[in-house]
Formats: structure tokens, sequence, C-alpha cells
């Protein structure tokens, strides 16, 4: 245990953790030792949440973990399944350059590959695209140690899966992951400038589904969306032109104006997945870093709904707005996935790293996407309670009652995940 009373801030400077101890155990049978006679813990990844939700008296680091073995060798391919499986302390850009050495892929990545694994699954954290499916959907089988000290393994077709894996840090230590891959792909990266608002009500379909993953960017001006960016991989077509859209003159970022050097490659370039389907380089700070982030995703069926709900609050929205991205998920069935049971369109906001602010605008928000069972994303700032979420969640009472199966004595519990999931008195 390191003697630490101070554990540090998230990525984005907008939280202090409250720990009084960080762990970072170096083998297995430490970090059961340590969760089973921990009252209050929960595991620490790459501090890219901007809440509570990873915080507890006591924190672990899974990142030794990783060195149990020599780290080649703790990431073990298996070709007859489909399947990688690595410890979870791993991060996304960590794992697709072991997976390019071994010419894999994933079928997708989120726009950071600065995330570990094993945050973004428990999350539900997704990238883009009308087939694809969120970064936990293709989780094969994981382990986690429970509450006890036990080591648990959860593999597809079991009967808990589905509540397991977008578990929210509340059901245990997730020590390994086993996800699907394929043949390694290459990808072309095309962006386009101002999209009118008219083209996107009259082709919305047609303009999510211009390639293998699509970004639409806006500041909400009157007139345009700012940038739509498609990613199309090898053998489908790269569109030419996009509904009175311009095709960018040259690089872009995410947010309009700032230096693309961060930002991977566009222009129709053609490059490994793993260097174009995030929207940011490994090796830079991604996005802005002093920010807040917040997301909500609803049934893609509503999508213009709301738009015109989200475009309806500009004035409030736009004071502190560095970018607004909307993007597709493919349905799953992972019982707290914000994709649960149908196809899903997600509206995240980038805010100026102002808290107060930011939560008086989601106070305005919010109520105008609740009429479309808009989800939040677990991992960003939001403020519905879990009275007020619960019926957005139709395996709601299963996850529950899983949450006290596997965890009867509490300890993964803390106070964010009262406030949003368990509700009062968890």
């Amino acid at each position: 245990m390191e003697g630490v009373t101070d554990v540090g801030t998230n990525w984005a400077g907008n939280y202090d953790y409250r720990a009084r101890a960080l762990h970072r155990p170096a083998s297995l049978a430490e970090l059961q030792k340590i969760v089973a006679g921990a009252p209050r813990v929960r595991v620490l990844g790459s501090r890219h949440s901007f809440t509570g939700i990873a915080d507890s008296a006591e924190l672990v680091s899974l990142e030794a973990l990783r060195t149990e073995e020599s780290f080649p060798q703790a990431v073990v391919v298996d070709r007859d399944t489909g399947t990688v499986s690595f410890g979870a302390g791993l991060k996304y850009g960590e794992l697709a350059g072991l997976l390019g050495d071994e010419g894999l892929a994933l079928a997708n990545l989120a726009s950071l590959p600065h995330i570990s694994v094993a945050g973004a699954v428990a999350t539900a954290t997704h990238g883009s695209g009308v087939g694809n499916g969120n970064l936990a959907s293709a989780v094969a089988a994981l382990e986690l140690v429970t509450s006890d000290g036990e080591l648990r393994t959860f593999a597809r077709g079991d009967a808990d899966f589905p509540g397991v894996v977008v578990g929210l840090g509340a059901l245990g230590a997730v020590t390994r992951l086993t996800l699907d891959v394929e043949p390694a792909y290459e990808v072309r990266q095309t962006v386009f400038d101002d999209l009118p608002w008219a083209a996107l009500d009259e082709h919305f379909e047609e303009i999510v589904s211009a390639g293998y993953s699509v970004s639409l960017f806006t500041l909400l001006r009157d007139d345009a969306l700012d940038m739509v960016w498609v990613k199309s991989r090898d053998g489908e077509p790269v569109p030419e032109e996009m509904f009175g859209a311009r095709p960018a003159d040259g690089e872009r970022h995410p947010i309009p104006g700032i230096d693309p050097t961060p930002a991977t490659p566009q222009r129709g370039r053609p490059g490994p997945w793993s260097d174009r389907l995030p929207h940011f380089r490994m090796g830079f700070t991604p996005s802005v870093g002093e920010e807040i982030q917040s997301e909500y995703l609803l049934p893609r069926r509503h999508a213009l709904a709301a738009i015109d709900a989200v475009r309806g609050l500009a004035g409030s929205i736009t004071p502190l707005l560095q970018v607004c991205e909307i993007r597709t998920i493919a349905a799953d069935e992972l019982w707290m996935s914000t994709a649960y049971g149908e196809d899903a369109v997600g509206f995240h906001f980038t805010w100026q790293r102002d808290q107060a602010a930011v939560e008086a605008v989601l106070a305005q928000l919010e109520p105008a996407l609740a009429p479309f069972g808009a989800r939040p994303h677990w991992g960003k700032l939001f403020l519905a309670d879990a009275a007020e979420l619960a019926p957005r969640y139709e395996r709601y009472a299963e996850f529950t009652a899983l949450v006290g199966k596997l965890d009867p004595r509490g300890a993964f519990r803390n106070d964010w995940l009262a406030a949003h999931v368990l509700g009062a008195g968890a």
C-alpha cells in the first residue's frame, strides 16, 4: 500500500479523490487479500471519469498486475476462438500495439486510446457506427475478484454474464478480460465542413451510415454543423461529397479552431485501424485536457427530435461548450448498457471546466432529453439519480440483485453508486 493521504485528481482535474489509501498489488494473491480485508474499496483506472464513480475509502491500481508475468506473455491470443485475453490494467492504445504485432484488430475503439480497457467496458464507453456496438459488446469473458477475495470467471452464455460486463465497478475488481478480435484492417478518415442542418434533417440515416464510423461535431451554430468525420474501412467506398458540406481543406481537430496535431490522420490517407478509429493519437494530450464531459444516449429513432431539443437550449449551452459530438451505437443485450435493447444515438458534450455552471446547464438539458428515455454515460458528469434512471433500464432490478449477490457486504459500494444506481439506503 502506498502511504498516501492525497490520491490526487481525475484526468481533467475537476474531481479530487477522497480515498485515504492507494494500493498497488504486484500479484493476484495480494489483490485478493486487499479486497477481502478492505471495508470499502474501488479500482482506479486511467482516471478518465468525471465524477466519484471510481472513488472509495481505499483504491486499488491494477497497473502492476501486468508485470506479474513478463508483459508479452500476459497477453494471450487464441486464434481458434478469435479472442485475446489480457490483464485489466492495459489501456486501449497499449493493447492495439500488441494486437498490431499479431496482425489482429478490435472491431472498434473509442475517441481516446488513452483509457483503460476495464474502465471503458465497465461504463459502456463506445466509439461510433450504426453497425458497431459499444466497447463492452466485444467482451467474451472476464475474471473478477469479489469482496470475499474469490476469483470468479464469467463467459458469454453464462446466466449472469450480461449483468457483469457493464458492472460500474460495483461487483468486484476485474482482473482479466477476453475480447473478440478479427484480422487487422485499414481505415481512411475523411472530414467534411459545414453540413447544413436542413441536410441533416432530410438525410440523417444516410449521413450516419456514410462510413464504418461517423461522428458529427457541432458548436450549435444556427446555419450548419461544423464537421462530419467519416471513417471508412478498406474495401468500403470513401464518400466524395456530403449533402452540401465541403471536403475539409486540411487536417481538423474535433474542437473547431484547435491545433490538429493531436488528431489522427485524415484527408483519406489509409492507415492501421488503431491509428484512425480514435480521434486522438496515443502520444498526445487527448481532447483539450482541462474540461468536463457529459453524454446522453437515447434510441436512434428519436435522434432528430433530440437534436431539436438540444438546439433549443443553444443559448444556455454554447457559453460553456467546447464541442458537441453526435454518434451512433448499435444495440446490445448488456443489462446496464446505454444501448441496451435498441440502436442508440449519443450526444456528447465537452464543456469548459466550470463545474457549477455546467451542472446548471445540465439541470435544463436533462429534462429536455428525458422524454426520449436518455441514459447518461456512466463515466461522465450527470445529475439524474437512481429513482430517475431505474425506469430507463429494463434489467435494473436484476442488476441490483446481482450487486447484492456478488458483493453482499457492500465493499464496492460508494456514494456515487448509492446516489445514481442503487438508491437511498444502499
